[in-house]
């Protein structure tokens, strides 16, 4: 059931065939550098393109821009305390900024840390302090089709075979990321979260939480784990977080919001090191590098996140699409996600070798085919590291509805009738920075020449 409905809306136009062509032979084969006016409908990411609630366009209006003891800030601090359970906030601009806060507070020159599986940010930021970011999933992570509940739980197995070849000292920084983005959007069980808590006390590491998706990652808990059947998102939220020692948070995810992030934390010594980091980075510890409105407007979308009726029309609206798609012959990685569809581009495209990457293949023909802009989390994303060939649909929250599913559908099904007819990509221009390539990166196609503009289409 829909929790709820339109007061604003925003006029979109699909491009003719022509201009999508063209606008993808400008941007360098790259989704990240077209315009947004040139999309349609835009699932290159979940992160800040939602739409608030009346309460959130409400706190707007009332943010204190005080720059620095901001009322705005006290109320964000007593929604992470109630929501979290966390009693020290630490603000910033966005997750990366939170991520280069905590990060550079705890890691060092020739540390490892390790993971369920970094995503492209915490990648980067880890491996920027010269430390090595080693990914540990479970086994079923990178296979598509298999049908398992917790799939982005961090393999202890893979953990401990990493500190009995580096050593634990090594190893001062465990973190989990719920849900796991980079293993398709699969949750964390809260029995996973308990045991690498207790491996992390075992090596006398930092346990940390990329908590970004904390309340989708709860509401799978409730519906496949048995001891929480019975309990509400937010009883299971503020359990799991619990376990951490600080969190690092990106509120343009489950906080509702367009900007803004933190890290919280319960340890006063962290807490005074990352807030003394924070100024040379972020801005004042009340404000962070945000407007007093949007922290005020991100303190009521956490707690808007972990209301059942929102969560649950967030986490069905994404499986819808998931079924739409897969009825219409696209390979979807299983079970669907939380935020987003990931399609299976190695199976979409059999006959693109991974190093002509076929996810990044499929995300330029879905923009070609109908102005959809998706975005590849394969080996062009990931470089040197041993992951499926995925390409993720990210749903904004609140945003579309089912008439701009359909035409994903009708777009990726077209794509995939014609799927012999598409070539691979090799790359023209790389950044300096490789675990941040695809955002800048330029590509040309394998072949010749690019596919040929025609007349008629979806438009």
């Amino acid at each position: 059931m829909v929790a709820y409905k339109s007061k604003v809306v925003e006029r979109i136009q699909l491009p003719s065939r022509e201009r999508r062509a063209t606008a993808l032979e400008e941007a360098g084969y790259n989704v990240f550098e077209l315009s947004a006016d040139d999309v349609f409908i835009d699932l290159l990411t979940d992160s800040g393109t939602g739409a608030m609630s009346d309460d959130q366009w409400a706190a707007l209006m009332r943010g204190d821009e005080a720059y620095a003891g901001s009322s705005s800030f006290d109320r964000l601090e007593s929604a992470v305390a109630d929501v979290m359970g966390f009693e020290h906030v630490v603000p910033t601009h966005q997750g990366r900024g939170a991520e280069n806060v905590l990060y550079g507070t705890l890691l060092s020159e020739g540390d490892v840390a390790l993971n369920n599986t970094h995503f492209d940010t915490t990648r980067a930021h880890v491996s920027n302090q010269g430390a090595d970011p080693v990914d540990c999933p479970v086994p079923a992570a990178h296979d598509p089709e298999a049908n398992e509940p917790f799939k982005g739980n961090f393999s202890l197995e893979r953990a401990r075979a990493v500190v009995d070849e580096v050593g634990a000292e090594r190893v001062p920084l465990v973190i989990l990321t719920v849900t796991n983005n980079s293993a398709a959007g699969q949750p964390v069980s809260v029995e996973n979260t308990r045991r690498v808590r207790a491996f992390a006390d075992e090596i006398d590491a930092a346990f940390v939480i990329d908590a970004c998706r904390f309340a989708e990652n709860a509401s799978f808990v409730t519906r496949r784990e048995d001891e929480y059947a019975d309990a509400t998102v937010a009883e299971v939220a503020r359990e799991q977080l619990g376990y951490a020692d600080a969190l690092v948070m990106s509120g343009k995810k489950d906080g509702l919001v367009n900007v803004g992030g933190f890290v919280a934390t319960d340890d006063e010594e962290l807490f005074e090191r990352c807030k003394q980091r924070a100024i040379l980075y972020e801005g004042f510890p009340t404000y962070g590098g945000m407007a007093g409105r949007d922290v005020a407007a991100m303190a009521v979308g956490l707690r808007e996140a972990v209301e059942e009726s929102y969560v649950e029309d967030r986490v069905e609206q994404v499986r819808e699409l998931g079924a739409m798609l897969e009825e219409a012959g696209l390979p979807v990685y299983e079970p669907v996600g939380g935020h987003a569809v990931y399609l299976d581009a190695g199976a979409t495209f059999p006959g693109i070798p991974a190093d002509e990457f076929p996810g990044q293949a499929l995300v330029c023909e879905l923009y070609r085919e109908g102005g959809v802009r998706g975005v590849e989390l394969g080996s062009f994303a990931f470089p040197e590291t041993d992951r499926p060939e995925l390409v993720r649909l990210a749903v904004p929250r609140r945003t579309y509805h089912r008439e701009h599913f359909e035409h994903v559908v009708e777009t990726a099904a077209a794509v995939l009738e014609r799927r012999e007819e598409v070539s691979g990509l090799e790359i023209v221009s790389d950044p300096a920075v490789p675990e941040l390539r695809h955002f800048s990166a330029a590509l040309e196609p394998v072949s010749a020449e690019a596919p040929t503009a025609v007349d008629g289409g979806l438009e």
